[in-house]
């Protein structure tokens, strides 16, 4: 694989990877059950790793990724219902993007860089078993609760509230 194909495929899975961190962070905002929203932000965190990789990568072959701004992300109902859907859109999203780069990741000669696309992907495969397992109603999605106590309450959708 030639450098300038390289950095093209590295920059279109680069702008695909923010796209998708945009589209989960949008959709955090609808998904208020604390440990479904604890998932969401292990998601983000997961993949802003990985955006940091994409990017030295693009700049250790003198490109850049350019910043991109939410989308808006309307769900239709409220509550557990808007969840569900943002639980079954990013699981479906999570399966096409692997779907649509697993075999071009294969195919990349440079061993560092097809490395990193690797992990990513399979933490993409990860971040949609988390996404399925929120939509049965799971949990335990990061872990177990030490106490038997239901949990109260539910995150909002906006960190200032003025």
């Amino acid at each position: 694989m030639k450098h300038d194909e390289l950095l093209q495929m590295l920059g279109a899975f680069a702008r695909e990877k923010q796209a998708m961190l945009l589209r989960h962070q949008a959709g955090a905002r609808h998904v208020a059950q604390y440990d479904a929203n604890n998932t969401y932000q292990y998601v983000l965190a997961r993949e802003d790793v990985h955006l940091d990789w994409l990017s030295r990568a693009l700049e250790s072959m003198g490109s850049t990724l350019e910043t991109a701004s939410e989308p808006d992300r309307p769900v239709s109902g409220k509550g557990e219902a808007a969840a569900r859907t943002i639980f079954e859109e990013d699981a479906r999203d999570a399966q096409a993007f692997y779907d649509r780069w697993h075999a071009r990741v294969e195919g990349v000669t440079h061993a560092r860089h097809r490395l990193m696309l690797q992990v990513i992907l399979g933490e993409v495969l990860e971040h949609e078993r988390f996404f399925e397992q929120a939509m049965a109603g799971r949990t335990d999605l990061l872990g177990r609760r030490t106490t038997e106590s239901p949990v109260e309450g539910a995150v909002l959708a906006s960190r200032w509230i003025e």
